[in-house]
């Protein structure tokens, strides 16, 4: 793994810092033009269901939000911990299921950026314009939620896993409650012999927005730490109780890594 320690006082916008990160961010980059076909998860959605205000109001936040997460995200001064248990989850060449809470979605999309990980977003107007700005960041946007479309995602999901693309949850989206784990991650664990990897983004100075979540938005040039936990395996022949088992067992990591 090229993560080094050493680097943790450069910008994450840093030429090197971003070589040197590039292995972390899991799973194939997307494809440039004229290699192959894109994945349908790497593609902007129709927008031809929206009405004409809808359409301009998911434009102007995707690209404001592309933006903003762009600019600060290039001061942020990042350090990484516990690469060995990336390098253990990936020692397979199976890449990983990427877990943190949904409010540190902010600095997760800027550090994870063109790693080609699947996330799952929501099917509504709001979902479309995340959608698409994590999609500019080189991010598959598998359309669906716990609420809305869930199982289709799901197959989606599995179906890219199985590829070789890593996989991306807000673990405790897209409505909460904030910091309960639910089983997308543990069911797709089961469903393609993934590891599911548990991580957080900490950041030293941030904005807690009034949201449900408390997003948490970093202030420019502000220290973040990148806390990496062992993998998480789920058998294949998991029943029942023992997926609950795993999802508690994500629970108690997370919980420890926002400590």
């Amino acid at each position: 793994m090229q993560v080094s320690l050493d680097k943790r006082e450069q910008p994450g916008g840093d030429a090197a810092q971003a070589r040197g990160d590039e292995r972390l961010r899991g799973g194939e980059k997307v494809s440039a033009p004229g290699e192959k076909p894109p994945a349908r998860a790497d593609c902007f959605a129709d927008l031809s269901g929206y009405s004409f205000k809808q359409r301009l109001i998911i434009r102007i936040a995707d690209i404001s939000l592309y933006a903003l997460i762009n600019l600060i995200g290039r001061t942020v001064r990042f350090s990484v911990e516990g690469r060995e248990h990336w390098e253990a989850a990936t020692a397979g060449g199976q890449p990983p299921i990427y877990t943190c809470w949904h409010n540190r979605v902010f600095l997760a999309t800027y550090f994870f950026r063109r790693g080609g990980i699947v996330v799952m977003t929501s099917r509504s107007f709001d979902g479309e314009y995340i959608a698409r700005f994590i999609q500019r960041f080189g991010f598959g946007a598998s359309r669906g939620s716990s609420s809305r479309g869930a199982v289709g995602a799901l197959v989606e999901m599995i179906k890219l896993v199985r590829q070789g693309r890593a996989a991306g949850f807000m673990i405790d989206g897209p409505r909460g409650p904030r910091y309960v784990a639910k089983m997308g991650a543990v069911l797709l664990a089961k469903k393609t012999g993934a590891p599911v990897l548990p991580f957080s983004i900490n950041a030293a100075r941030y904005y807690a927005a009034p949201s449900w979540d408390g997003l948490q938005v970093p202030y420019p040039f502000t220290r973040a730490r990148v806390l990496v936990a062992p993998p998480i395996y789920v058998p294949p022949d998991a029943d029942e109780s023992a997926l609950e088992a795993k999802r508690a067992e994500l629970q108690r990591v997370l919980d420890a890594l926002n400590d």
